[in-house]
């Protein structure tokens, strides 16, 4: 991959791993998606008279790419209700980019090296081992069942869903900045119909008192993924979705210098793994 390329992805990867950590904002999970929705919308609005208009072909891709994100973020919600994130999140994230890659490589057609197959097996599987060794505060190994596989296994079809209908879409609209506003307030308007269905009225109380911590990590929500779709329709989807994931090792970096959280051994290991694929893919 070109290397300015893959700069962006992780600076995009870097955002990713930073709104995480301040969307830490005393919500439950479902009022938090929403309102990273609603603020991506917001910022998403004004752009559109300064982006050119989607090529009509596009809209489908748009539509079907709104409703793909609304899945991702129910099943993301319910695979932490039934797990934890340290556990969810590894299988959702970790297992994305492998289903990206198998479907470029066997109904695409798209061809890798053997560098390339390297770094994404690279990526995944560390990402995979952060939930394959994760322990409870006692430092038992914790198993994956019934719900809580099935939830995280569907976040992470979701996400190599929207993933290639993204990639594909912006291509089709003109570029990522013709599909993705209008990407983002479909999305919203999905979410937030949804929550007026399973919610009531009450959702827009449930939102409002976080709004100045949502406006931030919105804002760096919205630009990380920006970047990546624009990667999406410059290089090999599934190298970009493989080297997204490097949030996880971002993440871990903030965890154990910003905010001072234990790392255990195994967490380094993964991010080893994932620092290796990203080296790989840079070659």
């Amino acid at each position: 991959m070109d290397m300015s390329l893959c700069l962006a992805v992780l600076a995009a990867a870097f955002l990713h791993a930073g709104w995480n950590s301040v969307v830490k904002v005393g919500l439950d999970r479902f009022s938090a998606v929403l309102l990273l929705a609603l603020v991506q919308a917001a910022i998403a609005v004004p752009t559109l008279a300064f982006v050119p208009a989607p090529a009509p072909a596009s809209w489908a891709w748009i539509a079907v790419s709104a409703l793909l994100h609304m899945g991702y973020k129910i099943f993301l919600v319910n695979a932490y209700d039934h797990a934890d994130l340290s556990q969810a999140y590894p299988i959702a994230r970790g297992s994305a980019p492998l289903l990206v890659f198998l479907y470029s490589l066997l109904c695409l057609g798209v061809s890798f090296t053997a560098t390339e197959t390297t770094a994404v097996l690279a990526i995944s599987g560390g990402v995979l081992v952060m939930a394959i060794r994760s322990e409870n505060g006692r430092g038992e190994r914790r198993r994956m069942r019934g719900a809580a596989l099935l939830f995280s296994l569907g976040t992470a079809a979701f996400t190599a869903s929207y993933t290639l209908v993204d990639g594909t879409g912006a291509r089709v609209a003109g570029g990522a900045s013709s599909f993705m506003p209008w990407m983002v307030i479909g999305d919203a308007i999905g979410m937030t119909v949804y929550a007026a269905w399973s919610r009531g009225g009450a959702w827009v109380a449930s939102v409002l008192p976080a709004w100045k911590v949502g406006l931030c990590a919105g804002a760096m929500s919205l630009g990380s993924y920006w970047i990546a779709v624009w990667a999406f329709t410059a290089a090999p989807i599934a190298l970009v979705a493989a080297l997204r994931e490097t949030s996880i090792l971002f993440a871990t970096v903030i965890a154990a210098i910003v905010l001072r959280e234990p790392v255990t051994r195994w967490r380094w290991i993964s991010a080893a793994c994932i620092a290796a694929g990203v080296v790989l893919i840079g070659l």
